[in-house]
């Protein structure tokens, strides 16, 4: 078990998600963003090596417009050896990865349009993963998308437009239960039909599920994954008082402990998505010293 958070570190006081406006685009702009968020991702790598972090969401900014027609730069080709060497930290300190598209990343909208931009974004993920030089386990995590008034045929069309995707995008993509539109029993008829392991989120499932307990669903999304794909992952997190799914500033320890307790017969990287980023991961780690599943066993 793997513990971590997404793309902001908030202790060491550098931004790996530097972007600017498209209508101030340049060369030399994207240039200078992407080489400050290279740098951060290393320095936030590093930090989390020396905690015991080893899961980590990269900001889908790292490489600011990649995805869009404006950029004509082979940004892989010259940042190779940035790249190069965050896949070899990576690597060599047998860490996690895991990307998180944007919410206008959407597969299964009737649009055409949008589509086609979530065609590119998420081959612009796949591209930077490759990059690195980083293997299947290192995944790309997305929604399944809008309902759009017929659920069923929104699943569909998820799958047919799975079926065109680049296989260098197959090979990395994840589907994750939402709070609103598509469950974990709807993700798992997806898997059904292509394959797609299912990502869990915790806080999700709460709010939008067909009866599974916690220990249930587990049993079910855990299943969806092959040995090239790693370890499943789960994102966890804990909602605020009051409606929707806002996640908390700070993470409650003792509830934390109660879910470790009610997952403890199955083994999961997890992602704490938690507002206060790696102040809530070093508050939970001495609490996972004692527990078998943790990664690296020689404590924190």
């Amino acid at each position: 078990m793997r513990i971590g958070y997404p793309c902001i570190n908030r202790t060491i006081g550098c931004t790996g998600s530097r972007t600017f406006r498209l209508k101030s685009y340049s060369e030399e702009r994207l240039i200078a963003a992407a080489s400050n968020n290279l740098d951060c991702l290393l320095q936030m790598l590093r930090f989390n090596a020396e905690h015991k972090i080893l899961f980590f969401r990269i900001s889908s900014d790292l490489i600011p417009f990649a995805s869009h027609d404006v950029c004509q730069l082979d940004w892989p080709s010259y940042f190779g050896r940035e790249l190069g060497e965050i896949g070899d930290y990576i690597s060599s300190h047998d860490m996690r990865i895991s990307m998180h598209p944007g919410q206008y990343t959407v597969l299964n909208s009737p649009d055409v349009s949008t589509v086609g931009n979530s065609i590119e974004e998420l081959l612009y993920h796949a591209r930077v993963l490759d990059a690195m030089a980083l293997d299947r386990s290192a995944k790309i995590q997305i929604h399944v998308g809008g309902v759009y008034g017929d659920r069923g045929k929104g699943m569909l069309r998820f799958v047919e437009r799975w079926r065109d995707l680049d296989d260098r995008v197959k090979e990395r993509l994840v589907i994750e239960n939402d709070e609103r539109n598509y469950s974990l029993s709807d993700c798992l008829g997806i898997h059904d039909n292509t394959g797609i392991p299912v990502l869990f989120d915790v806080l999700h499932h709460e709010m939008n599920n067909r009866g599974e307990s916690l220990a249930g669903a587990f049993a079910l999304f855990t299943k969806t994954w092959e040995e090239e794909d790693g370890t499943p992952m789960v994102d966890y997190s804990q909602s605020t008082a009051g409606p929707g799914a806002r996640h908390s500033e700070s993470i409650d320890v003792q509830q934390y402990k109660r879910f470790l307790e009610q997952t403890e017969a199955f083994d999961y990287d997890v992602m704490l998505e938690i507002k206060d980023k790696e102040a809530s991961v070093l508050r939970v780690l001495p609490i996972l010293v004692s527990d078998p599943r943790f990664y690296p066993r020689s404590g924190v």
